[in-house]
């Protein structure tokens, strides 16, 4: 499997395998979010997802995948760094806000800095084909987070720190990206550094949030699990996807892919929560999805 994806880096068809696994990650992310913001307190749901996602992980990185190459451990302690930093601030952004606001806001920010990030780091460029699109979509983003907050009802008083939150974490979600296609493009086997990847990143929540764990009514724990277990599935494939997507071709592009999270966001919202739609959502939808487009149509 290494073999071949290293075969089919910066190839015509490893740009289109790398498109499927973001729009793939894009879906998954935002039934990720939904997870984290849903029955219990954020911080006990990450913290039980992350649980799951390091037990999951462990034999998988002590048995099943080449030992990480002695350059790698510097590496890992940054991606730690970063999620670390990332997980506080999304924790903090969803406790203040409503979820219909405030993702749009982390995953509008996000490509936009992300793509500014890759074009410094990796020396990625773009035509104004591609920044026509980058801009179409992070405006139909932005403006589904606006038109949310004006049909917001409760959390008004909470809604400025974490319109705040968001920004930052949108920040934190252009570090990581960045951060870890560069790390994975320094690992041999792009498996041995997700699996560590996995394991060091579910230690840090369950620790941070064993208090609230341990307060919670025996009652949830059954439901707490199976929501961990799920979300850890979900967690492997999501994050997954984008870091294979992101070493088999162009960082910003796939950045700029999976933030048609938003959309898969929005239809969970209208599937699961029943929320209504409308017309001008659809139009920002649509929008968003335009831009996803011209980007694409763009890089060819």
């Amino acid at each position: 499997m290494t073999e071949w994806i290293d075969q089919i880096s910066g190839t015509p068809e490893g740009a289109r395998i790398a498109t499927v696994l973001a729009v793939s990650a894009a879906m998954l992310h935002a039934i990720f979010g939904a997870l984290q913001k849903g029955r219990h307190d954020p911080w006990v749901s990450r913290a039980a997802i992350d649980l799951w996602v390091f037990l999951i992980a462990l034999p998988v990185a002590l048995f099943v995948v080449p030992w990480p190459e002695p350059h790698l451990w510097p590496i890992f302690l940054g991606v730690l760094v970063i999620h670390i930093g990332y997980k506080l601030a999304q924790a903090m952004t969803y406790q203040r806000g409503a979820y219909t606001v405030v993702y749009p806001v982390v995953r509008g920010t996000g490509p936009l800095v992300t793509v500014i990030a890759a074009g410094i780091v990796f020396q990625e460029h773009y035509n104004l084909t591609q920044w026509a699109g980058i801009g179409i979509l992070v405006a139909g983003i932005l403006g589904l987070g606006y038109y949310n907050y004006r049909k917001l009802d409760v959390g008004r008083e909470t809604l400025i720190p974490a319109l705040s939150w968001a920004v930052l974490t949108g920040v934190f979600v252009a570090a990581y990206t960045t951060f870890d296609a560069w790390g994975i493009r320094q690992s041999a086997d792009p498996f041995t550094f997700l699996a560590w990847f996995f394991l060091l990143d579910g230690l840090f929540m369950p620790v941070f949030a064993r208090r609230r764990l341990a307060a919670l009514p025996r009652e949830e724990w059954a439901r707490l699990g199976l929501r961990g277990v799920v979300g850890a599935l979900v967690a492997f494939a999501s994050f997954g996807s984008i870091m294979l997507a992101t070493r088999i071709d162009e960082v910003g592009r796939a950045a700029v892919l999976r933030e048609t999270s938003t959309v898969f966001a929005a239809l969970v919202g209208w599937l699961v929560l029943g929320e209504k739609v409308g017309p001008r959502r659809a139009a920002l939808m649509a929008m968003i999805a335009a831009g996803a487009v011209i980007m694409e149509y763009g890089a060819h």
